[in-house]
């Protein structure tokens, strides 16, 4: 090996150590810092609320035991994650006191887990409150484009559910895709665009222990029983994907077609554990770059933290929405810049463990039972700058499930714009996945 070459070998690995260095002293400096937030979240909530409506997430795993069954289907990686101050025995005070509340709460009877408030870090805005009232409860918002039951002869109209990915809302598909398909497709489809359990117009339960099964639930009462579907075709994106595969294996015999674009699908391990915190290192692992991960990942892992952001960035979003009009000179703002900041840190947190997490495990189930029935369809769209979800959750499903899998690798775009980027020829795309099934 040349001189120069082991120079640059050399400098390489220096360059390696150093950054590996300065990530775990970042990381360990943020368990030192969500540690400590944890008392003072603790004692902050008390003294607004008398006493803290949500618990967090910071015990081990065997702290959990005793809780109701409610709980069983919660993801593994809420209490999984490692930290590296708390698994070498520092900084157990933060236990400690959770555990002293638990004790005291228990033999006070002052538990008000499940009381529809809202919280003092949450906005109190009257459309982030609006889901406190009481025919809110049971119902998500959804945007109904009901088109004329007419056309082929005798048949009425097709169904099409749209559910959103991660942090976004039905304005994802309405300011896109509704005003992009062709005439004579409008005139034989029905759209709903569903506002997913926590983000946009939909309810954010004030204890927000909800999973990937509550979405069908609600999903159930807010569209297919309501409108009487008796079948239907669905499209989702990112996070939704999950969501739409649980509501195709729960409805085999009333699903037509099943899109889904970037699903974060990983191959379900043996241990139902292993696969959810496998999941989270893959969609948020500790990392200081590029920024975007560095920041998915400090939400995703440190929850103390992350209700920090919220506190000045969701908890505000009115404000920062009217100095970005400013800024902009702009009377209305893009739907993305909206949804970015309308929801709640619980609702984020518990939407990030227990159906991108959480649902990991279920995938493999979902997609066995929808491969036996023989009469649905899965078409898979995928960017392949995809920089959110790796390529290989796509080749993954295609390669386990090779004939009930379609998969569209779409070249030279992301995640967002591998819809937002080309909706004319994803409208099309849509079109003529419903005609064929």
């Amino acid at each position: 090996m040349s001189a120069e070459n082991l120079a640059g070998k050399w400098t390489r690995k220096s360059g390696r150590t150093l950054f590996d260095s300065i990530t775990c002293v970042v990381f360990l400096f943020l368990d030192f810092l969500d540690a400590v937030l944890c008392v003072v979240f603790k004692l902050v909530d008390e003294f607004f609320e008398g006493n803290a409506c949500t618990p967090c997430y910071c015990g081990k795993a065997g702290d959990k035991n005793g809780e109701n069954k409610e709980t069983e289907m919660l993801s593994e990686s809420l209490y999984g994650r490692k930290y590296m101050l708390r698994n070498m025995g520092f900084l157990g005070f933060a236990r400690k006191w959770r555990i002293y509340r638990k004790k005291k709460d228990d033999r006070d009877g002052s538990v008000n887990e499940g009381l529809m408030v809202n919280r003092w870090s949450d906005c109190g805005c009257q459309s982030c409150v609006s889901w406190m009232k009481k025919e809110y409860d049971q119902k998500l918002h959804v945007v109904v484009k009901n088109l004329p039951q007419v056309g082929r002869g005798d048949e009425a109209a097709e169904n099409v559910i749209f559910l959103h990915g991660f942090l976004s809302s039905s304005s994802f598909w309405t300011e896109t895709i509704f005003n992009n398909l062709s005439e004579s497709v409008k005139d034989h489809y029905r759209l709903f665009a569903v506002d997913l359990l926590g983000f946009g117009r939909s309810p954010k339960p004030n204890d927000c222990m909800y999973t990937l099964l509550d979405h069908v639930e609600r999903i159930d009462k807010s569209v297919i029983s309501p409108f009487h579907l008796n079948s239907f075709h669905l499209v989702a994106h990112s996070m939704g994907c999950l969501i739409a595969l649980a509501l195709a294996a729960k409805y085999p015999k009333f699903v037509k077609s099943v899109t889904l674009v970037a699903p974060p699908y990983l191959p379900c391990a043996k241990d139902g554990a292993t696969t959810s915190l496998m999941a989270l290192n893959t969609f948020a692992g500790k990392t200081l770059w590029p920024p975007l991960a560095f920041g998915k990942s400090v939400m995703s892992w440190y929850e103390h933290v992350g209700r920090c952001f919220c506190v000045l960035f969701c908890r505000n979003h009115r404000i920062w929405e009217m100095i970005l009009k400013l800024f902009t000179l702009r009377r209305e703002l893009n739907f993305m810049e909206v949804d970015l900041t309308r929801h709640t840190h619980h609702s984020a947190w518990h939407n990030m463990h227990n159906v991108i997490c959480g649902a990991a495990k279920l995938m493999d189930k979902y997609l066995e039972i929808l491969n036996k029935s023989r009469s649905v369809k899965v078409c898979i769209i995928h960017g392949d700058h995809d920089m959110e979800v790796p390529l290989d959750c796509s080749n993954n499903m295609k390669m386990k499930f090779p004939e009930l899998v379609e998969l569209n690798m779409i070249e030279n775009v992301d995640h967002t714009s591998v819809i937002l980027g080309r909706v004319r020829e994803f409208a099309k795309s849509l079109e003529h996945i419903w005609a064929s099934s």
